[in-house]
């Protein structure tokens, strides 16, 4: 867990109570001078946003949205085009320029550079557009099943080390719907305390009765499990149905991984199912990119359910869950987004199938394994100079994710928009993506990017750094650092 700085957390208090009152003082004067003014609603109506609930979106969000969901005019390679905005209003709304610049990326998820135009890839998707059309406009369960479904299906099983899987059309939806159909209730679901919100909605839409346990802690796991079993449902005492563990591959907003042999060590001893989200792994790191089973050397059997994206490391969009086929032939009978929902786009689904294709060799190269390899030297590199450089990093090595802790919200916008200055594209996550006081920058490094690329990024995020004031700790000498790094990765 994140331990915050005493002045840091002493100073972000007082941050966020200084706009909490004077965002309450302007509006209490803004009720005052509208108060004779006739309301736009329909006599009878309740007010569909009220003064509370979106307090935080216009007296905090609204200053800053600059910062947030800027538009791109190119693929999102290592260097992409960012569209220039402007506001009249206080930045309540945002205009498009026909202004860009080009921007290095380091915000996109994009790890093994497959986003862009590839040799291999690129012709295949054009192929099966031509084909197919862009998209089957039909569920699967009706027309929306070609034969590039089929092919992806196996593809990933094979992949994954699962004997079946079942694709979607949208990486979120695939937690968010499977969780419900998984579980209902009288089952109890025991979740990662950080684990992504797609998780937290499906526990919630399930029915099922919903614990937490401590960020990547096994035996606070193990005493929860403990607890659990032994009081058994709520108000009955009767035993629980069924028992599902869930947690993250690579954690999106830490850029931990996951204690997956211990975690799974505990569960077979409870007699719990793995549900294991591996949505920022797969593809990601191991020497094959088969993910965190691969990198900490646990066989896929022992996990019980494998669900994964394929926006991170294969280009693409949609998601997966892998498993036995007796899951995989169930899942196909009850869930709503393999019923209901328009399938996966057959180009998309042709993206995945020539990406694997490549990190498995099969393309008759090895840029797949080259792929894999620039990967995790370029985002090991990255983190020991951020770390050398004095900043606050979150995650472990050979994970592409690097939360840079910010804390204080005036430096939310000042770091990205002095990034933004000098060309250098990142992503900033605050509240309610983050607890309250855990604001960051969320770097994601990708096999497209050069030396000379992350370079110039260490350079410019080092001397924002130290303008706006984030450098946490002391700077290490880069010969004490190299022999840190080198006991972790001996550890």
């Amino acid at each position: 867990m994140i331990t915050i700085p005493y002045l840091t957390a002493l100073t972000t208090y007082f941050s966020y109570g200084l706009f909490f009152a004077f965002g309450q003082i302007r509006d209490f004067f803004r009720k005052i001078i509208d108060w004779r003014k006739s309301s736009n609603l329909q006599q009878g109506y309740a007010p569909i946003c009220l003064g509370l609930e979106d307090f935080y979106v216009r007296r905090l969000y609204l200053r800053i949205q600059d910062c947030f969901g800027r538009p791109i005019a190119s693929a999102p390679d290592a260097w992409f085009d960012v569209v220039e905005r402007y506001s009249t209003d206080n930045n309540k709304t945002l205009k498009r320029t026909a202004k860009i610049n080009r921007c290095l990326n380091l915000g996109s998820y994009n790890y093994l550079g497959f986003a862009a135009s590839d040799e291999y890839c690129t012709p295949r998707v054009i192929d099966s557009l031509k084909r197919f059309s862009a998209s089957t406009c039909s569920a699967r369960a009706d027309g929306g099943t070609t034969r590039l479904h089929s092919d992806l299906e196996e593809y990933v099983a094979k992949f994954v080390g699962k004997p079946a899987a079942l694709v979607f059309g949208m990486g979120y939806v695939t937690n968010s719907a499977i969780l419900p159909v998984l579980i209902g209730k009288g089952g109890l679901i025991i979740s990662d305390s950080l684990n992504h919100n797609s998780i937290v909605n499906g526990a919630r839409g399930s029915g099922a009765t919903v614990r937490v346990f401590l960020h990547n802690t096994p035996s606070h796991l193990e005493e929860v499990l403990r607890e659990q079993i032994a009081e058994g449902q709520p108000r009955t005492h009767r035993p629980w149905k069924k028992i599902i563990v869930v947690v993250e591959g690579i954690y999106s907003m830490e850029g931990e991984l996951c204690k997956l042999p211990e975690i799974i060590t505990v569960c077979k001893k409870y007699k719990a199912f793995t549900y294991l989200d591996e949505a920022h792994s797969i593809g990601a790191v191991g020497k094959t990119g088969r993910g965190v089973c691969e990198l900490l050397g646990v066989d896929t059997a022992e996990v019980d359910i494998m669900m994964g994206t394929f926006t991170k490391s294969f280009g693409s969009c949609g998601g997966y869950i892998a498993g036995s086929k007796e899951l995989i032939q169930y899942l196909k009978y009850t869930c709503p987004a393999h019923l209901y929902a328009t399938s996966i786009s057959p180009p998309a689904a042709q993206q995945i199938i020539s990406a694997i294709k490549v990190i498995l060799g099969e393309d008759g190269s090895s840029r797949g394994a080259q792929k894999l390899a620039r990967i995790r030297e370029n985002s090991n590199f990255f983190r020991s100079e951020l770390q050398r450089m004095g900043f606050e990093v979150l995650g472990d090595y050979d994970s592409p994710v690097m939360p840079i802790m910010l804390y204080n919200p005036a430096k939310i916008p000042a770091f990205s928009r002095e990034c933004l200055k000098q060309n250098v594209a990142v992503v900033t996550v605050a509240f309610p993506a983050t607890p309250l006081l855990l604001a960051r920058a969320r770097i994601c490094i990708s096999a497209s990017h050069t030396k000379e690329d992350l370079i110039k990024a260490l350079e410019v995020i080092s001397e924002i750094g130290d303008l706006v004031g984030i450098k946490y700790f002391p700077t290490e000498p880069r010969k004490q650092q190299q022999e840190q790094q080198g006991r972790m990765k001996l550890d």
